[in-house]
């Protein structure tokens, strides 16, 4: 081949490679989470979330006019966000089906948990991707991949950053860092430690706040003493003769609407086994909103209202 022909046929060639790579999003241009490589590049414009704790950073970071569907609320909206997040439709009380999500035609999910996006939620995440909706799940939150070793208020400020940058909202997702910290200052932890169970949901057995999750980065916080500790889960299982030979000083119930405070006192005071320890006797329970228990903007200040519970404690 004459060498003019080689000299055009390497220039078409490289610029073809330059237009393959301009095209395709680089490494700064994506993200991992949970095993899958997310693009940041426009901004999404038609959000639906599901679950609290995704709703409320959506609407702390002013996304809002972009969200046009919620569902699997844990409880009511926080009171700063109800005059927004109210117009937004509820599209179900639980997880939703995919036909009705993708029925809203949205171009992003932001989901709380992994399983909300798998293929028995409304996954999975490359069908999704096949009609155009791109995902992403709380970091805190990853299981098959990525999960982190065990969660701090740091990484949850590491995970607020990255949905800045995901949802093109760096500088709000700024604000709200250092409003958490400022919040996180004023959280003092006991000068004696008490010990603890964390009382998510269940019945015949208790799913308790174990040793690597937001309970328990919630209650080190507070120089509370976890009977769950020892589980490296942010979740586990734990039977009640393990919660009563524990003898905990107290109980933290987490209050949702499908498990409420009320239905968890309930079903310790029916208990003889636990109807023994004097924390059942004394009444010694805590509430916190179930969306605080689980990574998000709730997280901080769930940690400030049970350290304000505590001081109204009965020695």
């Amino acid at each position: 081949m004459p060498t003019r022909f080689q000299g055009a046929r390497l220039g078409l060639m490289t610029l073809a490679l330059c237009s393959v790579l301009a095209a395709s999003p680089s490494a700064a241009d994506t993200l991992r989470n949970c095993g899958v490589d997310v693009e940041i590049g426009t901004p999404p414009s038609r959000i639906v979330t599901i679950k609290s704790a995704a709703t409320d950073l959506a609407l702390a970071l002013g996304l809002g006019d972009r969200l046009i569907g919620h569902a699997f609320a844990d409880g009511p909206l926080l009171p700063e966000h109800e005059a927004v997040g109210e117009k937004i439709p509820v599209l179900a009380d639980r997880l939703p089906s995919r036909e009705t999500v993708l029925a809203a035609a949205p171009d992003f999910v932001l989901a709380g948990w992994e399983s909300n996006v798998a293929a028995d939620g409304i996954g999975p995440r490359d069908l999704l991707a096949r009609y155009g909706v791109r995902s992403y799940v709380s970091p805190a939150a990853c299981r098959t991949a990525d999960r982190p070793a065990k969660l701090s208020f740091d990484l949850l400020f590491d995970h607020i950053a990255e949905a800045g940058r995901v949802f093109g909202a760096i500088d709000a997702a700024q604000r709200l860092i250092d409003e958490q910290r400022a919040l996180l200052a004023e959280v003092q932890p006991l000068e004696r430690p008490l010990k603890v169970v964390w009382y998510s949901s269940g019945s015949d057995v208790p799913y308790v706040g174990a040793g690597s999750g937001m309970p328990q980065a919630i209650m080190d916080a507070l120089g509370l003493e976890n009977i769950a500790a020892d589980i490296d889960d942010g979740w586990s299982s734990l039977s009640w003769e393990a919660v009563a030979a524990a003898e905990p000083d107290l109980f933290i119930l987490a209050d949702a609407s499908w498990s409420t405070r009320e239905r968890k006192i309930g079903i310790i005071e029916a208990s003889p086994l636990l109807a023994k320890l004097e924390a059942v006797q004394q009444k010694r329970y805590l509430t916190i909103d179930f969306p605080a228990s689980e990574a998000g903007v709730r997280s901080i200040p769930g940690a400030l209202d049970l350290s304000q519970q505590l001081q109204t404690l009965a020695p």
